[in-house]
């Protein structure tokens, strides 16, 4: 069964069991405040039993045969099928996700688990001629272990499917710890689908908890090879660190403060829609999306005048209404954050066109112009439903403009030019940039990943096989060699 009820414990060694902590763990519907479910918490012991049971249960992963791997991932897609309509309830209930942005997140989850399925075919090895005579090179590739994996509020189905689908395919065991915001969606319900689908019992465990219970101890434990973070620059910093301080490898996909760049000769009704889109989409907490827009000068006013006018068209409220664009926020952290910023951008300067009401969780649109480099609002990733629309006169302060952030993630520039967009697009410092299209891009055989404060790796596709696995050089002497001494 797939009922929230089923899905409020930990999964560890196979089994559904009480965290060992005293502590509880509330899981709150963002949008009314209902108690959605509790959990007791795990604590360090149950994150020790999860890596030692997801080391134990990989070797036996290992003697699989690679095509009933394969199928044993496949299972896991028609699992979501069938159960589709639950899982965009779920989406709803703890994440206040709209219907359509839940229908998005479950199609890239879907195609996520379709990539990894083929890794257990494409564990490819190569034999390499010796500088020696009689001597034969041969590289296996190998899994790397155990994976950790640590996953946002946002979009936690898939930014937990991300990793685990591929590290799972490529052969490892892993430990997944939710954000304790969702710890249904990012954690307990991937758990069920990977038992459903047949996995060995302990080579996926989820412990539901909190970082003032476990502390640093999913980093430091010695058994996982790597850890893989999604979530804030401050957070994945550390995290980086720790690793690296105990020989662990690092994948991080932290926060992005993207372009949206809107070019003279750009089709101007359709840069507003994908601006629109870029920005509003899950109330904007979407590590890609668009946080500053820059529009050349000559259409700069025709520009405002029109996106302004859609984003004033969106609607704002339930999530569970299908006509809803934009729900809440995830907390009411969240938006008090909000709030701040856009009364500093305000203080310092900043024209609010359009600016929303804030009330508890809810944050209509805010756009905001007159606003300059120097500005949070340009600097910081905002992850919620304001915008700053910047002018500029040529494509060089554009570029100028664009990479004026320590982040480097994600954007896009629009131009009816497209070899003039890619050459734009080649100067801007971020790891993805779309010519004539969304800054929200994540497609499973294309390298995914972040420059400068964005993020360390890359995942997706052939990326994601070689960031979970690791090459392991065996040489053979088929006659003896000759020594100096």
């Amino acid at each position: 069964m797939l009922e929230i009820e089923s899905l409020n414990k930990q999964y560890i060694a196979g089994t559904w069991r009480e965290g060992q902590s005293e502590n509880i763990l509330v899981d709150t519907n963002p949008y009314n405040g209902e108690v959605i479910t509790e959990f007791k918490m795990a604590d360090v012991s149950d994150v020790d039993l999860a890596y030692k049971s997801a080391l134990e249960a990989k070797e036996e992963w290992n003697k699989v045969n690679p095509y009933k791997q394969r199928d044993i991932l496949e299972n896991a897609v028609k699992y979501i099928e069938d159960h589709e309509e639950k899982i965009v309830n779920i989406i709803i209930d703890e994440l206040g996700g709209t219907r359509l942005k839940a229908a998005f997140e479950i199609g890239l989850v879907k195609d996520m688990i379709k990539e990894s399925a083929i890794f257990p075919l494409k564990m490819e090895g190569k034999i390499l001629p010796s500088v020696e005579d009689g001597k034969e090179n041969r590289l296996y590739r190998i899994p790397a272990g155990v994976v950790g994996v640590i996953s946002p509020f946002n979009f936690p189905f898939f930014l937990s499917m991300k990793s685990v689908a591929p590290a799972i395919g490529a052969g490892n065991g892993v430990v997944l710890k939710p954000h304790e915001e969702t710890p249904i969606m990012g954690g307990t319900l991937i758990a069920r689908i990977f038992e459903e689908a047949g996995v060995p019992k302990g080579l996926l465990n989820v412990v539901a908890t909190d970082i003032k219970e476990i502390g640093d101890s999913l980093v430091e434990h010695p058994i996982p090879r790597i850890i893989s973070f999604t979530g804030s620059t401050k957070v994945g910093s550390h995290i980086g660190q720790l690793a690296v301080k105990n020989f662990k490898k690092p994948l991080l996909e932290l926060g992005g403060n993207s372009a949206f760049i809107v070019l003279e000769d750009a089709d101007l009704d359709y840069a507003v829609n994908a601006a629109a889109f870029s920005r509003f989409t899950h109330q904007g907490q979407i590590c890609m999306s668009a946080n500053r827009i820059l529009v050349q000068k000559s259409i700069y006013d025709e520009f405002i005048t029109k996106y302004k006018e859609k984003v004033s068209s969106l609607k704002v409220g339930d999530p569970r209404d299908p006509e809803t664009i934009i729900g809440p926020v995830m907390n009411e952290r969240s938006a008090e954050n909000l709030k701040a910023i856009i009364d500093k951008g305000i203080e310092q300067g900043a024209t609010p066109i359009l600016k929303g009401n804030i009330s508890g969780n809810m944050v209509e649109p805010t756009v905001l112009t007159d606003v300059n480099t120097d500005m949070d609002l340009a600097q910081e990733e905002l992850f919620g439903p304001v915008i700053s629309v910047m002018p500029f006169e040529t494509e060089e302060e554009a570029i100028a403009i664009a990479n004026d952030t320590r982040f480097g993630l994600s954007g896009a520039v629009h131009t009816s030019n497209v070899e003039r967009g890619v050459e734009f697009a080649k100067k801007v410092q971020t790891g993805m940039i779309h010519v004539n299209d969304i800054t929200i891009n994540d497609e499973p055989i294309v390298a995914f990943g972040g420059e400068k404060q964005s993020g360390l790796g890359r995942l997706n596709g052939e990326w994601s096989l070689e960031e979970f696995t690791t090459m392991k050089w065996i040489s053979v002497n088929y006659q003896q060699r000759q020594f100096p001494y």
